[in-house]
């Protein structure tokens, strides 16, 4: 069974990328460039999903992605 995560791709001040995947909570990993953060976000939600398994844990199937936004606020 196939089942699509959506990640969330962030630039750190360090200037690596990290991504985090809201589903499934405290799955991150970073990068040096983006190319290479796909592999790596694939390999941590199948680390997670492993780990849950393993546990026997049930995945809360109620967690779903639902978008990105912004917002604008004052500085100073």
């Amino acid at each position: 069974m196939k089942r699509s995560y959506t990640f969330i791709i962030t630039k750190g001040v360090d200037g690596y990328y990290i991504a985090s995947v809201p589903e499934l909570p405290g799955v991150m990993t970073q990068a040096k460039t983006i190319a290479e953060i796909f592999p790596r976000v694939k390999e941590a939600i199948e680390a997670y999903l492993e780990a849950v398994r393993q546990e026997n844990q049930s995945i809360l199937d109620e967690v779903e992605f639902i978008g990105v936004n912004q917002i604008e606020v004052e500085m100073g």
